[in-house]
C-alpha cells in the first residue's frame, strides 16, 4: 500500500495536474536548501512534499477562488 493514496492526495487539490504542479514546486524547494516543516524518515524530496501536502503543511489556492 503507498502512503498516502492517490484518493487522499486528490482531496488536497482540484486534479492531478495540480497536484503534480504543487508537489514538484515543493520538492524544488527542498532540493534548493529550504526546510521540510516536519520530520521525515525519508531524504527523497518528492516524498516529503508529497508527505507535506497530504498533512496540509502546503496550502493550495484554487485558480478560481484567487482575488483579482
Amino acid at each position: 500500500m503507498i502512503y498516502p493514496s492517490m484518493d487522499t492526495l486528490l482531496k488536497k487539490t482540484e486534479n492531478r495536474f495540480a497536484l503534480c504542479i504543487i508537489t514538484g514546486k515543493r520538492a524544488r524547494q527542498l532540493i534548493s536548501g529550504a526546510h521540510s516543516l516536519n520530520n521525515y524518515s525519508s531524504k527523497n524530496a518528492v516524498t516529503i512534499a508529497i508527505n507535506e501536502v497530504s498533512e496540509n503543511k502546503i496550502p493550495y489556492v484554487s485558480p478560481k477562488h484567487r482575488i483579482k
